[in-house]
C-alpha cells in the first residue's frame, strides 16, 4: 500500500514539473503569472515579468534581455503601474491576455490586449514569449496570431520589428521614449513613419519635427548615407497596397543590437559587448548641428563642415531672411528670394545643382516613380510653381521624379552619400551660373593647350632655374618662415594645384591660403612644432575663429612626394568615421605642399604607450576601448566606406589621440584603393615600416586587407605590452611578436603585459586580446582574419581558434632601427621605410 501511494505521489510530481517545464515561456488559461513569476524564452535569451524601473517603487510588466536586466525593451502598462505586488498577468474568458491588480475592491483591470477573438477558440489560447522578444497571443497548435507585442513597441525596436502602417489591419508601429529612468509612461519623444510624400521616418519631440531620414533612396535612407546594408545588417523597406514600413534585421543571430529612443530627442544603435559586459552605441541621430530639423530654414543649406564658424548658406539666388540673424549665427529664419528677383516663370530659368546633399523635407512633394530624370525636369520647367527636383530612386543613375511646390526645408550637405537636387533660378542666376562652370571648362581647355605646346619648353626652362637656385642657395631648401615669402599664391602652385583640385574629386575640401596657415602657425615657431619625421613637420596651429588645427608641412625631401599628397588628399577628404582623422584642407605654395588636419591634444599613440611617464595615463580599459577604436576604423576601411582602402601604414605614431583618448587612424598618403572584387594587388615599391609589414608584402610585395590585418596585431600587441615590434629583447633576438609567439606556446603569454598596469585589468579580457592580436599575425595570409572576425571576436564572447605559427620577419639589428632610413632591395623589390615619427 504505501509503495503504491508513494509510485502515485512520484507519477503526481513528475505530471506537476512536465507541466511547469511546457509552460516556462508560456501562459495558459490555468497558469497565469503572479508578481515574482517569470517566462523564459526557448533559448533563453528574453524574460518575461514584473519590474520596478530605477529607484520608482511602482510594478510594470516588461520583457528584457536575461544577460541585461537593465534594458527593458518592452512594457504592457507603462501608463497604468501597479502599487504593490498583487499583479497578475492571466489569459481572461474572452480570450486576451489581461494585467490585474488584487485590490481591497477585487481584482482591477489595468492592461488588456484587447482584440476580439471568436468564443469557440477561448479555451484553446496562449500567450508565450519567443526567442524573438516578442510576446504572442495565439492559439495553440496553429498559426493563427491574435496580438503580438511586436505590433505595439514601446521604446525599443528589435530585430526584425517593423515601423510604420500596416494599411490592411490599420496597426501604425511607432516607438515613443520614457518619461525618465524611474518611468516608463508615454514620453514626448516619438519616432514614426511619415506616409506623405516620399516617405521618411521623423524624429518628433513635443510633436514638432526634431530629425529626419530623409528618404528612402532605392538603397538607404537618404539622410543617413552611413547607415546602410552590410553583412551585419539588413533595412528592407516596403511601400504597396499592403503596407508602407521598414524592418531593421540582424543577419548574424549571435549579434545583440538594438535600435533605442530616449528623452532628449536621441535615436541610438546599441550593441552588446560580452568582454565589457555592457551596451555600446554604433550610431545615434541627430549626429550634429545639421541634423537638427530646419536648422538653417527654408531655402537654407546646412553644412557641418565648413570651417567659417556658420553652417549655414542660402539655396543658389536666395539671401537670408534675416541678415542680422545670421550674422548672429542664427540661421533658422532661413532664405527668400531678392526683392525685384526677375520673374521664374517662362522667362528664361532653369535649374542649378546642388550636388551631395540630404534633399529638404519630402513630406509634401510630389512623386512620381515612372518619370526619368530628363522627363523630371522638363515637368518641373513647365509647371511654374515647380521649385526644385530630384530623382526618387538613385540606383542605375537615377529614376523616378520628386517635385517640390513649398518651401523646401531641411536641406544638409555631405560629403559623400548625398544626391543631387535642381533648384529653380531666375536667368540672372542662371547665367551666372553657367558663366562659372563655363570658364572653368575654358580655362581647363587653355591650360591643356598651352601645357601640351610648351611642355618641353617649361622643363628645360625649370630644370635650369632649379639647377641655378640650387647652386645659389647651396642646396639648402628656402624655408616658409623667411620674410621674404609672401601669402600671394604663385603661378607655379597651377599644376600641382589642379591635379590635386582634380583628384580630391566633390568633397568641397578647401584650399588654405599661405597666409592663413603662417598667421595660424605663428610664422611655424619652434614652440609649435608637435613633431618631426621622415616626411617634414607637424605644427599646432589656431585660426582666427579659434579653432585649433595640426598642419603637416611636407618636406621636399620627403618620402611622401606629390603622388602621396595627392593620394591622401583624395582619399581621405572623402572618409568620415569617429576613428579616422578628419583632414581640414591643404595648402600649396610653389614647393611646399601643407595638409591641415584637426587637432589631436593627446598626439599619437607611440607617445603615450613607449613613454615611461606616459603609459601610465593608460589602464587597461582605455587601451581595450583603443584596441576596438582602431580596428573599427580599420574595418571601415576595408568595408563600410564607399571605397575600399588598404592603409598599408598603420603603426603606433599613425594612430592620433582626441582630447578623451579616443584613437584615430592618420597618414593616408601610402594608402591604396581596391575594387570590390579584387583580392590583393602587387608592387614594386614597397613602403611602410619595419616591424608593421606582413610578410607577404615585405618580401613579394603583395598586399591586400590582410596586410592591414598583421599591421594591427603588431599594433594591438604593442598597445598590451607597451613595447615596440622592433626592441630586441635581453638573451635573444626575436622581436615582439616572436616573443610573445614563444611566451603563448609556453603558457606564459600575461609575461607579457605592461608592468604599468599594475595588474589592474581583466586576465581573461587581456588573454582573449593577444590570442586576437596572435591571430592578425600568422604568417600565412589567408590564415588571418578579417577586420570584421576582429570586430566581432574583441565584443563578442565567441569561441577564438588557436593561432598558428606567426611570422618571424622582422628580427631587429639593434634598438635603433625603427629610426633608421633609406632603401634596400629584396627579390628585386625596393623597400622603402618610413620614418616614424
Amino acid at each position: 500500500m504505501n509503495f503504491l501511494k508513494g509510485l502515485l505521489n512520484v507519477l503526481v510530481l513528475q505530471h506537476l514539473l512536465l507541466q511547469l517545464c511546457s509552460s516556462l515561456d508560456t501562459i495558459k488559461f490555468d497558469q497565469p503569472v503572479g508578481d515574482g513569476d517569470f517566462l523564459l524564452s526557448k533559448n533563453e535569451t528574453f524574460v518575461l515579468g514584473f519590474f520596478s524601473p530605477g529607484t520608482s517603487t511602482n510594478r510594470y510588466v516588461g520583457i528584457w534581455y536575461k544577460f541585461s536586466e537593465d534594458l527593458v525593451v518592452w512594457v504592457a502598462n507603462r501608463d497604468n503601474p501597479i502599487n504593490g505586488s498583487s499583479g497578475v498577468l492571466s489569459i481572461g474568458s474572452d480570450g486576451n491576455l489581461v494585467l490585474q491588480a488584487n485590490t481591497s475592491q477585487g481584482l482591477v483591470p489595468l492592461w488588456s490586449t484587447n482584440v476580439s477573438i471568436s468564443s469557440a477558440s477561448n479555451g484553446n489560447i496562449s500567450a508565450q514569449i519567443l526567442d524573438s522578444g516578442s510576446l504572442v497571443l495565439a492559439q495553440q497548435g496553429s498559426q493563427n496570431v491574435f496580438w503580438q507585442s511586436t505590433d505595439h513597441p514601446t521604446n525599443i525596436l528589435l530585430s526584425n520589428m517593423k515601423i510604420g502602417l500596416d494599411r490592411r489591419s490599420g496597426i501604425n508601429r511607432f516607438l515613443t521614449c520614457w518619461n525618465s529612468d524611474n518611468d516608463p509612461g508615454t514620453g514626448n519623444v516619438s519616432l514614426r513613419m511619415d506616409p506623405n510624400g516620399s516617405p521618411q521616418l521623423i524624429l518628433y519631440k513635443d510633436d514638432t519635427k526634431w530629425w529626419r531620414s530623409g528618404q528612402w533612396n532605392g538603397i538607404q535612407w537618404g539622410g543617413i548615407p552611413a547607415v546602410q546594408r552590410n553583412v551585419v545588417f539588413k533595412i528592407n523597406f516596403v511601400n504597396n497596397q499592403d503596407e508602407i514600413a521598414v524592418q531593421w534585421t540582424v543577419l548574424d543571430p549571435s549579434i545583440h543590437s538594438v535600435i533605442t529612443i530616449d528623452g532628449s530627442g536621441t535615436l541610438n544603435q546599441l550593441s552588446w559587448q560580452d568582454q565589457q559586459h555592457q551596451w555600446v552605441s554604433l550610431w545615434s541621430a541627430p549626429l550634429d548641428a545639421c541634423d537638427s530639423y530646419g536648422k538653417c530654414g527654408q531655402y537654407g543649406n546646412c553644412n557641418p563642415y565648413t570651417n567659417s564658424g556658420f553652417n549655414c548658406t542660402c539655396y543658389p539666388g536666395y539671401e537670408p531672411t534675416s541678415p542680422q540673424d545670421w550674422d548672429l549665427r542664427d540661421g533658422t529664419d532661413g532664405c527668400k528670394r531678392p526683392q525685384g528677383s526677375p520673374s521664374m516663370c517662362r522667362n528664361g530659368e532653369g535649374f542649378v545643382k546642388l550636388e551631395n546633399v540630404k534633399v529638404p523635407d519630402t513630406s509634401s512633394i510630389k512623386l512620381e516613380n515612372n518619370l526619368s530624370l530628363e522627363a523630371c525636369e522638363e515637368e518641373c520647367l513647365n509647371n511654374c510653381s515647380c521649385l526644385a527636383y530630384a530623382s526618387a530612386d538613385v540606383r542605375n543613375g537615377g529614376t523616378g521624379c520628386m517635385t517640390w511646390y513649398r518651401d523646401l526645408m531641411d536641406t544638409k550637405q555631405f560629403t559623400e552619400g548625398g544626391q543631387d537636387l535642381y533648384v529653380r533660378v531666375d536667368a540672372v542666376v542662371l547665367a551666372q551660373y553657367e558663366n562659372k562652370s563655363g570658364g572653368r571648362r575654358r580655362l581647363a581647355i587653355i591650360l591643356v593647350v598651352s601645357t601640351s605646346v610648351a611642355s618641353l619648353l617649361i622643363l628645360a626652362v625649370l630644370c635650369w632655374f632649379r639647377k641655378r637656385s640650387r647652386k645659389g642657395r647651396g642646396g639648402e631648401p628656402r624655408f616658409l618662415n623667411d620674410p621674404a615669402a609672401s601669402g600671394v599664391r604663385s603661378y607655379e602652385d597651377l599644376p600641382i594645384k589642379n591635379e590635386v583640385a582634380e583628384h580630391r574629386g566633390d568633397t568641397d575640401l578647401p584650399f588654405f591660403d599661405l597666409t592663413t596657415v603662417v598667421a595660424a602657425t605663428e610664422n611655424f615657431s619652434y614652440a609649435n612644432m608637435l613633431g618631426h619625421g621622415g616626411f617634414g613637420t607637424v605644427y599646432k596651429g589656431c585660426l582666427a575663429d579659434g579653432q585649433d588645427i595640426a598642419v603637416k608641412r611636407l618636406s621636399r625631401n620627403s618620402g611622401q612626394g606629390v603622388d602621396e599628397f595627392k593620394n591622401e588628399v583624395m582619399l581621405i577628404a572623402k572618409l568620415q568615421h569617429r576613428n579616422l582623422v578628419r583632414l581640414l584642407g591643404c595648402c600649396i605654395h610653389k614647393e611646399e605642399r601643407m595638409l591641415i588636419y584637426e587637432y589631436m591634444p593627446n598626439r599619437s599613440l607611440d607617445l603615450c604607450i613607449f613613454d615611461k611617464n606616459r603609459k601610465s595615463l593608460l589602464d587597461w580599459r582605455k587601451r581595450f576601448q583603443i584596441i576596438i577604436g582602431i580596428a573599427r576604423g580599420v574595418l571601415y576601411l576595408h568595408q563600410d566606406s564607399r571605397l575600399k582602402i588598404i592603409h598599408r601604414d598603420l603603426k603606433a605614431s599613425n594612430v592620433l589621440l582626441d582630447g578623451s583618448m579616443n584613437p584615430k587612424i592618420s597618414d593616408f598618403g601610402m594608402a591604396r584603393m581596391f575594387g570590390d572584387d579584387q583580392i590583393e594587388a602587387n608592387t614594386n615599391r614597397v613602403v611602410g615600416t619595419y616591424g608593421y609589414m606582413s610578410p607577404e608584402y615585405a618580401m613579394d610585395g603583395l598586399y591586400s586587407i590582410k596586410s592591414d590585418v598583421f599591421s594591427f596585431g603588431v599594433l594591438a600587441l604593442e598597445i598590451i605590452s607597451g613595447k615596440k615590434n622592433s626592441f630586441q629583447f635581453e638573451n635573444t633576438s626575436l622581436n615582439l611578436v616572436g616573443l610573445i609567439w614563444d611566451l603563448w606556446t609556453e603558457g606564459k603569454v600575461l609575461d607579457i603585459v605592461d608592468l604599468s598596469l599594475n595588474q589592474s585589468y581583466s586576465t581573461h579580457e587581456v588573454m582573449r586580446c593577444i590570442q586576437i592580436g596572435l591571430l592578425c599575425v600568422q604568417e600565412n595570409a589567408t590564415d588571418r582574419p578579417t577586420m570584421l572576425d576582429v570586430v566581432f571576436m574583441l565584443g563578442n564572447e565567441t569561441n577564438l581558434p588557436h593561432p598558428k605559427k606567426a611570422a618571424f620577419s622582422f628580427k631587429t639589428g639593434g634598438p635603433d632601427s625603427s629610426t633608421s632610413r633609406g632603401a634596400s632591395s629584396v627579390n628585386d623589390v625596393t623597400v622603402t621605410v618610413i620614418e616614424a615619427r
